[in-house]
């Protein structure tokens, strides 16, 4: 059972996301258990990439887009206004901020994000960065 209200819930030990967007994270979402691995949330949230493949060369389209939208805008959002405050977003931004630009950059750190939400609400322990 999924407490809505609940002041403890795990997804408050991430930097940067609070009551407000927790909960509505947990509203969209209702049980983190039918996503059996990451990669399953990440494209519920719509931050998976489509990649084409054609002989050895891959080329990456962007994201599918096929998720919830208002998941990924949030996680966008998310990722945009607080990566400075989440040592693992941080380290990720100062490692890809010269390859990624504006856009791709913060949907990289929204999938990174979703990644860190799915690890931490599934097995239901606090965050702890690296």
């Amino acid at each position: 059972m999924i407490q809505l209200q609940s002041e403890n819930h795990v997804l408050l030990t991430i930097p940067g996301i609070g009551k407000l967007s927790s909960g509505i994270i947990i509203g969209i979402v209702g049980d983190i258990k039918r996503f059996p691995n990451p990669e399953s949330f990440v494209a519920y949230c719509g931050l998976d990439p489509i990649v084409e493949r054609s002989g050895k060369a891959t080329v990456s389209k962007g994201i599918s887009k096929k998720g919830n939208k208002y998941l990924r805008s949030l996680l966008y959002f998310l990722a945009e206004m607080n990566y400075s405050r989440n040592p693992t977003l941080l380290e990720f931004y100062e490692n890809h901020k010269e390859k990624l630009k504006g856009k791709k950059l913060y949907t990289a750190l929204a999938r990174k994000l979703a990644r860190i939400i799915w690890s931490v609400w599934y097995n239901n322990k606090p965050y702890e960065p690296k």
